[in-house]
């Protein structure tokens, strides 16, 4: 019987997580692929960024990442969203799953702030390419994101690498790894025009320490 390696049992330990049950448009709520999400932790975990670690799930969505840390060994986990629904349906999800390590917050990660210093903080951010997002708002993640984490895992639209490289540098991080990914966005919305729409996404590993 062929092995199965443990990236790829994650994968299919959380291929069962559902996607968002009400995107909001305004919120650019896509949700992560269990591909993306699985060779990303594991990465993570493989660079000493996951286990028994205190970990921050920034914009957490259905609380994807949050899950996926915890099944890796995170000590504890953290995760905020502005929208309720969000939270709402990440917390039915980890009762199911009986995971008892994640903190679910209600509110808006740009206004997050803490004393504390998480060990790890991941973040998919809206792009801002929608008209009704707010302009800027993944560089608004970042400065958010840099105040409280030494390690970063921030995802941005490949076609913005420089400026986001030179975002990151000019607030103090250092950019250790990057992770390129096809990342598949199905129609879900009224102004999408195809079936699916595949945007090349780079995830930077920062260091703030």
């Amino acid at each position: 019987m062929k092995k199965i390696s443990k990236k790829k049992h994650l994968e299919m330990l959380i291929q069962s997580i559902p996607s968002h049950q009400n995107p909001k448009v305004e919120l650019e709520q896509y949700s992560t692929p269990s591909t993306i999400v699985a060779d990303l932790l594991w990465n993570a975990y493989s660079l000493g960024d996951i286990f028994e670690k205190n970990i921050m799930d920034f914009g957490c969505g259905n609380g994807i990442f949050a899950i996926a840390s915890s099944l890796l060994g995170a000590k504890s986990i953290t995760a905020i969203d502005i929208d309720e629904d969000s939270i709402n349906f990440a917390k039915n999800l980890v009762l199911e799953k009986k995971i008892n390590n994640i903190e679910f917050l209600i509110g808006d990660s740009l206004k997050f702030s803490t004393n504390y210093k998480y060990d790890t903080l991941i973040q998919n951010p809206p792009f801002g390419s929608q008209k009704k997002a707010i302009s800027g708002i993944d560089t608004k993640f970042i400065e958010s994101a840099i105040d409280i984490s030494n390690v970063i895992y921030s995802f941005h639209m490949a076609s913005t690498y420089e400026y986001i490289f030179d975002y990151f540098e000019k607030l103090g991080g250092k950019i250790t790894h990057e992770f390129k990914y096809n990342f598949p966005i199905p129609k879900i919305y009224d102004f999408h025009e195809k079936d699916l729409k595949n945007v090349n996404v780079i995830v930077f590993r920062v260091e703030n320490y």
